[in-house]
C-alpha cells in the first residue's frame, strides 16, 4: 500500500524508524507546511517530496494518510484527506474538539473509509499479554484498575536539547498548549476500553499546577492541566483510576486488581515491558498478596525483535500496519473510528475537568479483536 505523510515534525522520525519493518508500505512522499522543514526530513530520509499538501492530496496513487501534524491540525488535515477518498490514520487526538471528531467519523462512514488514531500500543506485546492473562482469568474477576501517567517536572528538564534523530527539536510549546493529558491518557485508555469495554461515566478533575513553564514564547493557553485524575466506569462493572501528570516523578506503571491477585506491568510506552502475577494467599484470618511475583509469558508478534529498537521503545508504526491490513483484507480495523472517537470522547472529557466533571460518554463501540498470534 502506498502511504504518504502530513508533517515531518518530532514525532515523523519515530513513524519512519518504524515503518521499515513493515516492507508492505510504501511512503509515496512527505509534505509540511514549513517547506525548509519538509524538505530536510525528505532528504535525512531519502524520501519522496511533495511541494504542498494540495500534490499530496492529488496523488491518487495514495490510498491512506498518515497525520502526524500539530494536534490543533488534526481535524483540517483528516479533513481534507477523507475528502479527497483517502484513507486517513491520525496522531493523537484525532480531534482538539469532540464535535470535530464527531464529524470526521461521520465524514468516513458517509465515504466509504477507514479512519483510525493512535496510540497503538494497544497492538503491543505487553497490552496483549496482559489481554490474554485477562481472557484466563488469571486474577479473577477485575475489580478495580489503577494507571499511572506521571512524567516528572517536564518544564524542569533539558528539553531544549532534545531532537529527534534527523534534528527536529521537541515541540515544547505544543506539547505544554495541548497538555499532557490530551498527549498522553490515551495510551491506558485505549487498553482499558479494549480490556474491559465502553467506559459508561467518567468522574475527573483537572488542574494546571504550573502557569508559568518559561518556553520560548507565551503559551497559548497559558493554563493547560498538567495534572488529571479520573475514575472510569466501565459498562462491565470495573473501576479504574486514572492519572495524568508533568509534575509528578515518572510513573507508567499499571495495576490490575482480581479477587484473586494483582496483574501488573511498568510501562505502557514500552512493548515488551514485563506482565508479572502476584497471588492472593491467605494464612489464618489475614488475606495479603504474595510477596513473591512470576512473571507471565509475554505473548510475541512477528514484528518483535524488528521494530523494537535501541532508544525506541514504541513500535509507532504497527497501528498503520494494522489499519493497512484492514484495509486489504475489508475486515474491520482493530483501532476503527468509533473506538478512536469514544476514547477521544472519554480523554476530553477528562482535560476539561478544570472545576471537577461528572460525565456520560455518548460514544460506543463494537468488542475489539485479540491480535492473532495473541
Amino acid at each position: 500500500m502506498r502511504i504518504a505523510i502530513v508533517g515531518c515534525g518530532f514525532v515523523a522520525d519515530y513513524y519512519i524508524s518504524t515503518l521499515r519493518s513493515y516492507p508492505q508500505l510504501t511512503v509515496a512522499g512527505v509534505t509540511d507546511r514549513d517547506p525548509d522543514r519538509a524538505a530536510h526530513f525528505a532528504k535525512f530520509h531519502s524520501l519522496p517530496l511533495y511541494p504542498s499538501l494540495q500534490a499530496l492530496l492529488d496523488d491518487s496513487s495514495v490510498e491512506l494518510v498518515l497525520n502526524l501534524t500539530n494536534p490543533r491540525s488534526h481535524f483540517e488535515i483528516s479533513k481534507a484527506c477523507l475528502n479527497v477518498g483517502k484513507h486517513v490514520y491520525s496522531e493523537k487526538p484525532l480531534a482538539m474538539a469532540f464535535e470535530e471528531a464527531q464529524h470526521l467519523v461521520a465524514l468516513a462512514q458517509s465515504q466509504g473509509l477507514y479512519l483510525s488514531c493512535a496510540p497503538c500500543n494497544l497492538l503491543g506485546e505487553t497490552a496483549q499479554t496482559l489481554w490474554k492473562a485477562l481472557r484466563e482469568k488469571t486474577v479473577g474477576s477485575v475489580r478495580v484498575v489503577y494507571a499511572e501517567m506521571d512524567d516528572g517536572l517536564l518544564h524542569k528538564m533539558p528539553y531544549r536539547q532534545w531532537q529527534s534523530s534527523s534534528g527536529i527539536p521537541w515541540p515544547a510549546q505544543d506539547e505544554f498548549e495541548v497538555g499532557c493529558t490530551l498527549e498522553h491518557a490515551g495510551y491506558y485508555v485505549t487498553w482499558l476500553a479494549a480490556f474491559f469495554g465502553p467506559i459508561a461515566s467518567v468522574t475527573a478533575f483537572a488542574s494546571c499546577q504550573v502557569p508559568d513553564k518559561q518556553t520560548d514564547a507565551p503559551l497559548e493557553p497559558k493554563n493547560a492541566p498538567d495534572f488529571s485524575v479520573a475514575c472510569l466506569q466501565f459498562a462491565s462493572g470495573v473501576v479504574a483510576r486514572l492519572t495524568c501528570s508533568i509534575v509528578a516523578p515518572h510513573d507508567h506503571a499499571l495495576k490490575i486488581i482480581g479477587d484473586e491477585g494483582i496483574l501488573y506491568t511498568r510501562d505502557c510506552w514500552f512493548y515488551n515491558s514485563p506482565v508479572f502475577v502476584r497471588r492472593s494467599l491467605t494464612f489464618r484470618r489475614k488475606t495479603f498478596l504474595n510477596p513473591l511475583s512470576r512473571q507471565y509469558p509475554l505473548v510475541c508478534s512477528s514484528q518483535k525483535k524488528q521494530s523494537i529498537k535501541k532508544g525506541q521503545q514504541m513500535d509507532y508504526a504497527r497501528g498503520v500496519a494494522e489499519l493497512a491490513d484492514a484495509i486489504e483484507n475489508q475486515r474491520p480495523c482493530r483501532l476503527s473510528a468509533e473506538f478512536s472517537l469514544h476514547v477521544n470522547e472519554v480523554v476530553l472529557a477528562i482535560q476539561n475537568a478544570t472545576s471537577g466533571v461528572s460525565y456520560k460518554p455518548k460514544t460506543t463501540f463494537e468488542p475489539i479483536a485479540p491480535m492473532p498470534w495473541a
